[in-house]
């Protein structure tokens, strides 16, 4: 197989992605159709990490509570990205890969807590790595978790998979005539306030000059063509100066 350009990456997945058709919690087919995606990457010899959101588990709880604080909540979706974690690393695992999963809130009964060496070990390993639990810490999404992430293991590329096929100047579900951006600045990013990542995800990527990849994850293959350096998706990126 011919090299690819990147040697670790970080794919960032919302928790949403995993229902499906689902109104919330997890498709068993889309955490298997992901599984055989990431195998694949895995065995093109690409270094996986994986950060999942939990909106999936969350937004049910969300729904059916009130008056819960805003602290309580946060630390309800990090639990509930640790439920995603072992559900997704349990897939992998059916797929024949070895994986481990590492939370930023200590529960070593189920999960190894993050540290950042021993990540970067289990990737040099050929372990895929599922990082749980967001950053550990309320008022911090995943996204910004999965820009965290990425800087610590020296990832080369954030991937993040969405349901649309790149970045557009305004919602392509909800704006017939909206135009994809095939690439674009940090910063145009952040002055057209066009919601790739939350912004201090995108301030942390911009600083670090790790470029994100936006692409649809629900077209079968499209995860090892972007890893192969195909023109698939939107990159936001640092232009030369």
């Amino acid at each position: 197989m011919a090299p690819t350009p990147y040697k670790r990456i970080l794919l960032k997945l919302s928790g949403e992605s995993l229902m499906g058709k689902k109104e919330y919690g997890i498709d068993s087919e889309v955490l298997n159709a992901f599984a055989v995606e990431i195998r694949d990457v895995q065995q093109s010899g690409v270094e996986v990490g994986i950060v999942i959101g939990g909106g999936n588990i969350y937004r049910g709880v969300d729904l059916s509570a009130d008056g819960i604080d805003k602290v309580t909540g946060d630390h309800m979706g990090m639990l509930a990205t640790v439920i995603n974690a072992l559900a997704f690393q349990n897939a992998l695992e059916k797929k024949g890969l070895y994986t481990r999963c590492l939370s930023a809130i200590n529960m070593e009964r189920i999960a190894e807590p993050f540290i950042r060496r021993r990540a970067i070990r289990h990737l040099e390993k050929g372990r895929v790595v599922i990082f749980a639990a967001g950053t550990g810490n309320p008022y911090f999404t995943t996204d910004t978790a999965a820009a965290l992430r990425a800087i610590e293991i020296e990832a080369d590329v954030i991937l993040k998979g969405t349901r649309v096929d790149g970045i557009y100047d305004s919602d392509p579900e909800k704006n017939a005539d909206a135009i994809r951006l095939p690439e674009i600045s940090y910063l145009d990013v952040l002055r057209k306030d066009l919601r790739v990542m939350d912004l201090t995800a995108i301030t942390l990527c911009k600083e670090n000059k790790l470029p994100i990849i936006v692409f649809n994850m629900n077209v079968p293959g499209n995860l090892l063509r972007v890893v192969s350096g195909e023109a698939i998706g939107s990159k936001v990126f640092a232009p030369a100066s």
